[in-house]
């Protein structure tokens, strides 16, 4: 008789199960039309879970449910549990990794992923601060995986199926792969597991998402003036406004399954506005490459291709200067503040290249960049969704005045000195 799993067929919790079964020879089937928002809120399904979360398992002996007891649970049903390793110390192990997956793993993915998409409140200073410990924790993982091909032992265990199918919500959803090249064997890991036949016959095909979902509550702020350095707002209301998101109270996800249990496929993404505009004769991508490849004669060589490529009508230019310089009195933490802001502009990968200049020998350390844009203006998901926008002045670049476009090729070549002043650092958004 198999055993019914009530959940949806794209619930990335359910996967878990349904991954051991093909492993352990069990037979798990899907409740047939199921129906989120529906199905889990009937009579017959609050007794087997009075919360309606999904998924549960339903045994001949009584309900399951939270994922990683239900993958625990099917492990166990084959007597020699080849999933859950060969000695004591290996299951200690296996256990140590899915509660690692569960609460450095899946919880800070969801920080990040559903407060843009409308379930969670939107706060900038907790997002930062998710992604921060989803990088620690994908450190952590990464240094581990340099020396392993599995997480515990030298094959295929529960802790990989679980930490896997939390990747597989990340990798599909926020973490792009300029996200992810930072952790290059936690990549080969994700990837080896997903195209093992049994992951696939259950995930099937599995692609990286190409940037990070747009928020979807927050209001639109006002596009800056083509020309002329817009109009700051005063300086105590930017600073407070992040003050007062972080004295909210934040939504925080429960320990086991870090508020994922209800959570189905998101539903597909609106084309971006920008993939609809007039082709463009600059292809940025090869711009890229061009920069990323030149390693000598760099003016003669990049700088005079991007004027060979750069197309007016379909791209734009913008200087930028921080507003609150005379705050940037300690070089790390300036760094530290340019390096956050490159990081939040990542949802913007597709469609721009920046790069962001630390100028100065001495405090107070001045912070100015040039970024290039698809479109005419600055992209309104970008001013919608990166807070760090408003830190500065935006003026866009008028390449008929000389001065303007030398000042582009400066700031293209991390030319020093900068404006007669010490370059203390540059980072390139690409």
């Amino acid at each position: 008789m198999a055993l019914v799993l009530h959940a949806g067929k794209t619930n990335k919790n359910a996967f878990k199960a349904l991954i051991v079964a093909q492993y352990t020879g069990i037979q798990v089937e899907l409740a047939q039309n199921f129906e989120m928002g529906v199905s889990n809120k009937t009579p017959e399904f609050i007794r087997m879970n009075p919360i309606g979360k999904v998924p549960v398992l339903e045994t001949p002996d009584g309900p399951v449910f939270e994922s990683n007891a239900i993958a625990r649970y099917v492990t166990r049903l084959k007597t020699d549990k080849p999933l859950y390793g060969s000695s004591l110390i290996e299951y200690g192990h296996i256990e140590q990794w899915i509660d690692f997956a569960a609460l450095e793993i899946d919880a800070n993915i969801l920080n990040w992923y559903r407060p843009r998409l409308g379930r969670a409140p939107y706060l900038p200073p907790a997002e930062e601060a998710a992604v921060s410990a989803l990088k620690r924790a994908l450190g952590a993982l990464n240094s581990h995986l340099a020396l392993n091909t599995y997480l515990v032992g030298h094959s295929l265990t529960l802790a990989d199926i679980v930490m896997t199918c939390n990747l597989y919500l990340g990798f599909s959803q926020v973490l792009t792969k300029s996200f992810t090249s930072e952790f290059p064997h936690v990549e080969r890991y994700f990837w080896t597991m997903v195209n093992q036949p049994n992951f696939k016959k259950v995930l099937g095909e599995v692609t990286q998402t190409e940037s990070v979902p747009p928020v979807q509550s927050v209001k639109n702020p006002s596009q800056p003036k083509d020309s002329g350095k817009s109009k700051p707002k005063p300086k105590d209301e930017v600073k407070k406004e992040a003050k007062r998101e972080v004295q909210k109270e934040a939504v925080k996800p429960k320990a086991e399954e870090a508020g994922g249990e209800e959570e189905d496929a998101p539903k597909p993404r609106p084309k971006n506005s920008l993939d609809l505009l007039p082709p463009s004769k600059m292809i940025l991508d090869e711009w890229k490459r061009l920069y990323s490849n030149t390693k000598s004669n760099f003016r003669e060589v990049a700088i005079k291709g991007f004027w060979d490529m750069y197309d007016p009508k379909g791209y734009s230019l913008w200087f930028c200067d921080y507003k609150y310089n005379d705050e940037n009195t300690v070089s790390f933490v300036t760094l530290n503040k340019v390096s956050g802001f490159i990081q939040r502009m990542d949802l913007a990968r597709k469609y721009a290249f920046g790069k962001m200049l630390v100028i100065g020998s001495e405090p107070p350390y001045k912070v100015k960049g040039l970024w290039l844009f698809r479109g005419q203006e600055i992209p309104q998901f970008v001013l919608n969704e990166c807070y760090d926008m408003e830190l500065y002045d935006w003026t866009k670049v008028d390449i008929s005045y000389d001065a303007q476009k030398e000042r582009v090729n400066q700031m293209i070549e991390d030319h020093e000195p900068f404006e007669g002043e010490v370059l203390l650092d540059a980072k390139c958004f690409k």
